[in-house]
C-alpha cells in the first residue's frame, strides 16, 4: 500500500491536498472518500489507519485536508458546512475523472455530516458510513458559541477550537444553521452506516440516536465501544475501517482480484511491462503478494525485492522449524525472531581461502529467543536452525530448468 500525493482544485480555486491510498496490488476494486472532523486535518492517525483498513477490502482511498486546513489552500473562515460540502464533491469529481466515479462517502465527526449532505447529492455514491457525527450541522457552534456577540460587534474574530486559534466570521457561523441534517438524512435513501462511541464526551451518542431514526432502510449502528471521540487508540480506528470495509460490500459490486493459474506449477509471476514498471503480482493456488524494486533502481517500492523474498524464506523456515524442534522437546519457547540481511560480500573480508578472490552472496541470520531457555538449549537451538529445509536447499547445489510455454 502506497500513498499518491494530489493537488485538487476547489470551486473556488483553491488547491485541496488529497493522498490516494490503494490496495496491495495497486488495483481497487472500488473508491472511496474520507472526510476528517472539524478543524482536524487528513494526517490524523485516525484518518490514515481507517483509510488503510479500507484498503484491504479492495478499496481506493482518498483522504483530503478540508479549505484551510492541513496544506489545503484557503483560510479557515472559509471552511463552513456548505463549503466543506463542496470540497467533498470537487475531490469526488476529480476522482471520477482521473480514475472511476467514487462508490463510499466516509465521515468523522462534522465530517459525517458533510457526507451525508454530499451523498445526497451524488448519484454515483452508493453507500455512506458516519463516525461519531452530530445530528445537527449547528452542533459545531458550541466551541465558539460564547463568541457569537462580538462577533456581530466586531466581523472577525479569534477563536481557540482544541488548543488552536482559528479566525471566523458572521458567514461562517451562520451557515451552520442552514442544513436540516436529519431531514437530509431522512431523505437519503442510501445504505447509511452509523458508528458511535456511547461514551463520547464531544459528540453524544443520542446524535447518533437521532440520525439512526430519521434514516430510511437499510440502515445499521455500530458501536465503538470504550473509544473516544478522535478514535486515538490505534485498535478503535482499525476496527472502525474493518467494520465499514465488511459493512458496505452489501452494497457495491465486487469482485474478486485476477487470479492467474499456475499451470500446475507452485506458483506464477506476473509482470506487465507496459503498466506495471517492475511491480510483480505473485500468485500461490490460495495466496496473492506483490514484489518490487525500491525507488533507488527505478521501481515504485510497492513490496519488497527479490532478494527480501529470498530472504523471507529463510526467515519463515527458520522459524518453523525452530517452533517444532522445542515443542518436541518441550522446551519453553515462546517467541522466535530471525533477523536476515542478504548482501554481497568479498572472500577476503569473509576470511574465506580461495584460488581466485571474489565476491560470495551472503546471508547474514540473527536469532532472538523469548522464554525460559538456559545457554545449552540456545545453543542447540541455534544449531538446529541451521537445518531447516530452506536453508539447506541454499547451501546445496541447485539445478533451475527453464522452458517456454
Amino acid at each position: 500500500m502506497k500513498s499518491t500525493k494530489l493537488e485538487i482544485e476547489n470551486s473556488k480555486g483553491h488547491k485541496l491536498q488529497a493522498y490516494l491510498e490503494l490496495p496491495a496490488n495497486e488495483k481497487p476494486n472500488n473508491y472511496a472518500i474520507f472526510a476528517h472532523c472539524f478543524s482536524c486535518s487528513s494526517t490524523l492517525n485516525a484518518v490514515k489507519n481507517i483509510t488503510r483498513a479500507l484498503t484491504k477490502h479492495g478499496f481506493g482511498v482518498v483522504r483530503f485536508d478540508f479549505t484551510g486546513l492541513g496544506k489545503s489552500e484557503g483560510e479557515f473562515a472559509e471552511s463552513y458546512f456548505s463549503a466543506n460540502v463542496d470540497d467533498i464533491i470537487a475531490v469526488n469529481d476529480y476522482i471520477e475523472e482521473h480514475y472511476q466515479a467514487p462508490k463510499l462517502l466516509v465521515g468523522h465527526s462534522l465530517g459525517g455530516a458533510a457526507v451525508i449532505v454530499a451523498a445526497s447529492k451524488l448519484e454515483t455514491i452508493k453507500a455512506v458510513a458516519t463516525i461519531g457525527a452530530p445530528a445537527s450541522v449547528s452542533h459545531v457552534t458550541k466551541h465558539f458559541s460564547h463568541q457569537v456577540e462580538a462577533i456581530e460587534a466586531e466581523g472577525d474574530i479569534e477563536v481557540n477550537i482544541g488548543g488552536r486559534p482559528f479566525k471566523i466570521n458572521k458567514e461562517f457561523i451562520e451557515d451552520f444553521s442552514k442544513t436540516d441534517l436529519l431531514e437530509v438524512t431522512k431523505n437519503l435513501r442510501k445504505p447509511l452506516l452509523i458508528l458511535h462511541a456511547p461514551l463520547d464526551e464531544i459528540v453524544s451518542v443520542d446524535n447518533a440516536q437521532q440520525l439512526y431514526i430519521s434514516a430510511m432502510h437499510p440502515k445499521s449502528f455500530i458501536s465503538l465501544d470504550n473509544a473516544n471521540h478522535l478514535l486515538t487508540e490505534k485498535e478503535d480506528s482499525l476496527y472502525a475501517g474493518n467494520m465499514i470495509g465488511s459493512w458496505v460490500q452489501r452494497y457495491i459490486d465486487t469482485k474478486d482480484n485476477t487470479m492467474f493459474a499456475t499451470e500446475g506449477e507452485q506458483l506464477v509471476a506476473h509482470l506487465n511491462l507496459k503498466e506495471d514498471n517492475f511491480t510483480t503480482s505473485i500468485q500461490t493456488a490460495k495466496h496473492f503478494l506483490i514484489a518490487d524494486e525500491p525507488e533507488s533502481v527505478g521501481g515504485n517500492d510497492f513490496g519488497p525485492s527479490p532478494y527480501d523474498f529470498l530472504s523471507a524464506g529463510l526467515a519463515a523456515c527458520t522459524v518453523m522449524t525452530l517452533k517444532l524442534y522445542a515443542e518436541r522437546k518441550k522446551w519453553d519457547l515462546q517467541e522466535v525472531f530471525a533477523y536476515i540481511t542478504y548482501s554481497k560480500k568479498h572472500s577476503d573480508d569473509l576470511e574465506i581461502d580461495v584460488e581466485k578472490p571474489t565476491r560470495f552472496d551472503h546471508l547474514s541470520k540473527r536469532l532472538k529467543f523469548v522464554g525460559d531457555l538456559d545457554d545449552a538449549q540456545k545453543q542447540k537451538l541455534k544449531e538446529i536452525a541451521s537445518k531447516c529445509p530452506v536453508h539447506r536447499t541454499l547451501q546445496s547445489e541447485i539445478i533451475i530448468e527453464t522452458e517456454l510455454v
